[in-house]
C-alpha cells in the first residue's frame, strides 16, 4: 500500500520542486526580466513578453530534460559565440536606456517612446538566446536537477515550465496595474538608468566571467 501511494505521489514530488526550482531561478532581475518591465509599465504588448518569455523558457528547459545540456557543455566555442553575442547586444541596449533617461520627451508611461511589437519580439528573443546564463539556467541546471527524477523527469519539466509562466506573469501584468502610480518623468528617469547600469553590469560579467 505504501509503495503504490508513493508511485501516486512521485510526479507531485517532482512537479512542486520543478515550479519552486525554476521561479527562484528567474526572479533575479537580470537582463530579460529588466526590459519585461520597463516594456510593461507602457502598457503595450505585454501578453506577447510574457508568452514568449515563457514558451521560450518551456523549449529550453524540456530540451535540457532531453540531455542538450550534455551537448552544449561539450562545445565550448558555442558558449563564446553567445558570450560576444551577448556583451555587444547588452551594451548597445545600455547605451540606449541611458540616451532615453535623458530624452525630456519620452517619460510619460501613457506617452512613453515605445517599442513596435516586432521591435519587442526582437528585442526579447536577443536577451533571451544571447545570454548565456538562460543555458546555464535552463538547460544545463534544470536539465540536470531535472534528469535527478528518472521517470518522473517530465513532472518536473512541467512543473519548472509553470513556475517560469506564473513569474512573468506575476511581473509582467503587474508592472502593467502599477503604471498608473509611476507616470511621473523622474521614475522613468531613475528606471532607464538602473536599467541601463544592469545591461552594463551583466555585459562585464560576460564579458570577465569564464564559463
Amino acid at each position: 500500500m505504501f509503495n503504490d501511494l508513493s508511485f501516486r505521489l512521485k510526479p507531485m514530488f517532482a512537479f512542486l520542486p520543478g515550479v519552486l526550482t525554476s521561479m527562484s531561478l528567474i526572479m533575479a532581475i537580470g537582463a530579460q526580466n529588466a526590459f519585461v518591465i520597463r516594456q510593461a509599465l507602457t502598457r503595450k504588448h505585454v501578453l506577447v513578453m510574457v508568452l514568449i518569455c515563457a514558451a521560450s523558457d518551456t523549449l529550453l528547459i524540456f530540451a535540457g530534460i532531453a540531455g542538450l545540456g550534455a551537448v552544449i557543455q561539450g562545445l565550448p566555442w558555442l558558449f563564446e559565440i553567445l558570450r560576444w553575442f551577448g556583451v555587444v547586444y547588452l551594451t548597445w541596449f545600455g547605451i540606449n536606456s541611458l540616451r532615453s533617461a535623458f530624452k525630456g520627451d519620452s517619460l510619460q508611461a501613457a506617452t512613453a517612446e515605445t517599442k513596435s511589437l516586432k521591435q519587442v519580439v526582437i528585442s526579447l528573443l536577443g536577451f533571451t538566446f544571447l545570454n548565456p546564463h538562460v543555458y546555464l539556467d535552463t538547460v544545463i541546471l534544470l536539465g540536470s536537477i531535472g534528469n535527478t527524477f528518472a521517470d518522473a523527469k517530465w513532472f518536473f519539466a512541467a512543473g519548472a515550465a509553470l513556475g517560469s509562466m506564473i513569474w512573468f506573469l506575476s511581473i509582467g501584468f503587474g508592472a502593467k496595474a502599477a503604471s498608473r502610480f509611476m507616470s511621473k518623468p523622474i521614475f522613468w528617469k531613475v528606471l532607464d538608468i538602473v536599467i541601463a547600469v544592469i545591461m552594463f553590469a551583466i555585459a562585464l560579467m560576460l564579458a570577465l566571467f569564464e564559463f
